[in-house]
């Protein structure tokens, strides 16, 4: 009986210990939900803003897009950074942060290499020196955003309302300058810019492999430049190290556009489509806004962080771009002087590099000395590649984003232009990154240029380090504004890019070898081709297009070629043989076709590479897409011949390939479906640091169709994270430009407690777009923005 009693005794005791900390935690949810609520933004009501000249209208749409109406220009700006800085402080601070090379300084000693890099490669000083180029009205402009940032800014300090991630990290934001807007302008060159990564692995594969073997990673071997072959050989300069690839950007930042005219349309005016495959994440690289004054009606896209509009339509014109891609970074290997370092080699004698003390300031420990050394060429970059007390050659750059540039001169000239003409006009300030525009005018004009600096060299074409010691090398020039590729009106009626080559061989400049796969460009172009009466509903549909092309160039091939070497995959190759090449979620065809060609540049190159080199190296199914087309076509070259065969690689891939998917989706077949493994996430910056951020921070996954190479662009991880792909899609019709269909996924806002943080998840999965009108009585929840 006694024990009965005290175990009842226990039993209260401990559910009375249960019932505290439960009290506790739901007192600290809801003291952290609170917390957080403070700084959800204020869009309806009234907010004093002392900055402005007059009262401005904030209206945020069914979707959480905001439509700014002021009665000047220089109220519209200082308003549109108010209102960035409410659903986007913390983001716009990161970003800055990251491009300057200042993240060591909230996050601590983990960031510390992350700064080396972005230090190095200078975009904070190249934005800098941009600065004095900018004409007085784009200065004005940006000055005016910042002061809108600062006056949200101001306001949410004094109040402790700024958004719980500078708690979490214990700082405040710094005052913003014009020059943050065009660093981050510069870190958007930067992730869409160049391929120096590449040549730093080729350097490295002609000093490790035979001719043979390294002539097989090219995409053209340089034959005619037998002197630059031969520096690479004599002048070594280690690649392989402890190099965190991470930081590169996904090596086809890419997007598809494409512009129709009035004679292949419905509605007799021409139709515009644009969708920029970027990371996607949470919040969203792009900001959706609505700008009007009585100076201009614009609506669209932005970087957090940045005044105007870069992409999207007023009243009279649409605009979209996806990237050339040109060899825009080229590496000189140099040679230090080994009694003074930061002196190199240049026509016999030593030149004194520009040397950039660069203070690395790290939260919780001592500030670490970096210093940034500059050639005749620009920074030297071996040292984010590998650590060397005593290096007998470097790699410096060139790349045109480090020059001063006027990017978004350009893009507030964009926002005013009328027709083709005053928008050409505007794109010769648009140097960097290189961007192939599409356009389109409601008086019927369609037209097309790939728009940016494109160097012309002195010697060699930009697929090697070439060697810095001698005036023989480096450009001399850019190619001219007048002569970069262009199409007015064509007589086929369309104009579309996909980051495929756009030039043929008798274009007379050099712009790459590097192009993406053509498949996405000839699945557009079919459609295209096929009617006469497209809709805006048809590019919608388009761009949400799952047809598979890859497949029906190689798979065909693969198949016979694993049937001529052993029957054990019959049932999965009879599941390929029966697909209809469309890449949809439910099916098991697109998991087993894609897990396949991932594993080919792995199974055949992988081994013969330090894991870092590897990750550096860009286009690796380029690369073995024409190993494979030489080996179908009875040439199986190095690679292939020394592996044991074009048979045993296929198989041996195949094989890898069906293991990971047992491991993943069991043994099943009928169990396997590509949505399964192919998933949607939108990472925040902040949840890979705990489940528990995960959770609150991150939309649940969905599964999604699509794939790296179909319209519907959703490449994913080897895990199956979906991250990179249309970061925005937008459709215009100009038979009416007072609106425009839109998704941005995962939505407008980047705060947690808005309603516009996750809304379009769904969306951007589905293809469901939301049209955004630029009208006057545009209906939503209303915030005055007053001046005092």
């Amino acid at each position: 009986m006694g024990g009965k009693v005290k175990n009842k005794r226990w039993l209260k005791w401990l559910l009375g210990i249960l019932g505290v900390l439960v009290a506790i935690a739901v007192a600290a949810l809801i003291f952290v939900n609170v917390y957080i609520g403070k700084s959800k933004p204020l869009i309806e009501g009234e907010a004093a803003v002392a900055i402005l000249d007059s009262n401005v209208t904030v209206v945020r749409d069914d979707i959480g897009v905001p439509h700014i109406r002021a009665e000047t220009d220089a109220d519209l700006y200082r308003a549109q950074g108010y209102v960035q800085a409410q659903d986007r402080m913390f983001q716009m601070d990161l970003s800055r942060r990251q491009a300057s090379g200042r993240l060591a300084e909230v996050i601590g000693a983990d960031a510390v290499d992350t700064d080396k890099f972005f230090r190095t490669f200078s975009l904070r000083d190249a934005a800098e020196k941009s600065w004095d180029g900018y004409d007085a009205e784009a200065k004005q402009v940006l000055e005016w955003y910042a002061e809108g940032v600062n006056a949200y800014m101001e306001e949410a300090k004094e109040s402790g309302d700024l958004s719980f991630e500078f708690a979490l990290l214990g700082f405040e934001p710094e005052e913003w300058t014009p020059v943050d807007s065009l660093t981050i302008g510069k870190f958007m060159a930067y992730d869409l810019g160049g391929h120096w990564n590449t040549l730093a692995v080729r350097h490295w594969a002609l000093n490790e492999f035979p001719e043979d073997k390294a002539r097989e990673l090219f995409i053209e071997y340089p034959e005619d430049a037998p002197a630059i072959l031969a520096a690479n050989k004599q002048s070594q300069v280690k690649v392989a190290g402890e190099f965190d690839a991470s930081v590169i950007p996904p090596e086809f930042n890419g997007s598809n556009n494409w512009v129709i005219s009035g004679d292949k349309t419905a509605s007799g005016k021409p139709l515009l489509a644009d969708d920029p495959h970027l990371g996607l994440s949470t919040p969203s690289i792009w900001y959706q806004m609505h700008l009007e004054s009585p100076e201009q009606n614009v609506s669209g896209v932005i970087f957090a962080g940045i005044p105007g509009i870069i992409l999207g339509h007023n009243e009279e014109i649409a605009w979209g771009v996806t990237n050339v891609g040109p060899d825009v970074q080229d590496l000189y290997i140099e040679t230090p002087n080994p009694d003074d370092p930061t002196q190199f080699q240049y026509e016999g004698k030593w030149e004194q590099a520009e040397v950039r003390d660069e203070p690395i300031k790290v939260k919780d420990a001592e500030t670490e000395a970096f210093e940034v050394l500059v050639t005749r060429h620009g920074p030297v970059v071996s040292n984010v590649l590998y650590e060397d007390e005593d290096p007998g050659a470097v790699f410096s750059m060139q790349w045109t984003a480090l020059e001063p540039t006027l990017e978004l001169q350009a893009v507030l000239n964009f926002n005013k232009a009328s027709n083709w003409e005053e928008f050409e006009l505007a794109l010769e300030d648009f140097q960097a990154p290189a961007q192939n525009f599409v356009f389109a005018s409601t008086d019927g004009t369609i037209a097309y240029k790939a728009n940016g600096r494109i160097p012309i060299r002195k010697s060699g074409d930009g697929q090697l380090p070439v060697p810095g010691d001698s005036a023989e090398y480096g450009w001399e020039g850019y190619v001219p504004f007048d002569e970069l590729p262009q199409s007015v009106n064509p007589e086929n009626g369309f104009i579309a890019t996909a980051n495929n080559e756009v030039v043929d061989d008798s274009y007379p400049y050099h712009i790459t070898d590097f192009w993406a796969q053509p498949y996405r460009y000839e699945r557009i172009a079919e459609v295209l081709e096929a009617s006469d009466e497209l809709t805006a509903q048809d590019m919608m549909d388009l761009q949400m297009d799952q047809k598979n092309l890859y497949a029906a160039e190689f798979l065909a091939d693969m198949i016979a070629n694993v049937r001529n070497s052993t029957d054990e995959y019959n049932e999965v190759l009879a599941l390929l043989e029966e697909w209809d090449q469309v890449d949809s979620k439910d099916q098991a065809a697109p998991l087993v076709f894609h897990k396949w060609m991932k594993q080919l540049p792995e199974t055949l190159l992988g081994e013969q590479f330090p894991d870092d080199v590897f990750e550096m190296l860009a286009g690796k199914n380029h690369i073995t897409d024409e190993m494979m087309r030489n080996a179908f076509a009875g040439d199986e070259g190095a690679w292939v011949t020394e592996y044991g065969g074009l048979e045993k690689w296929l198989v041996d891939s195949l094989e890898t390939a069906v293991s990971d998917i047992e491991e993943e989706q069991g043994s099943d077949l009928a169990d396997w479906t590509w949505g399964e493994h192919h998933q949607l996430t939108f990472p925040h910056p902040i949840a890979g640091a705990s489940s528990i951020f995960a959770a609150f921070l991150n939309p649940d996954p969905v599964p999604i169709g699509g794939s790296n190479i179909t319209v519907q662009a959703a490449a994913s991880t080897p895990e199956g994270n979906v991250n990179h792909g249309a970061s925005w899609r937008f459709v215009a019709d100009l038979a009416d430009l007072s609106s425009a269909y839109h998704i941005v996924g995962p939505g407008v806002s980047g705060h947690l407690k808005s309603d516009y943080f996750h809304n379009q998840v769904d969306d951007w999965a589905e293809g469901d777009f939301h049209e955004t009108e630029i009208v006057e009585d545009v209906k939503g929840s209303t915030l005055i923005l007053k001046a005092e």
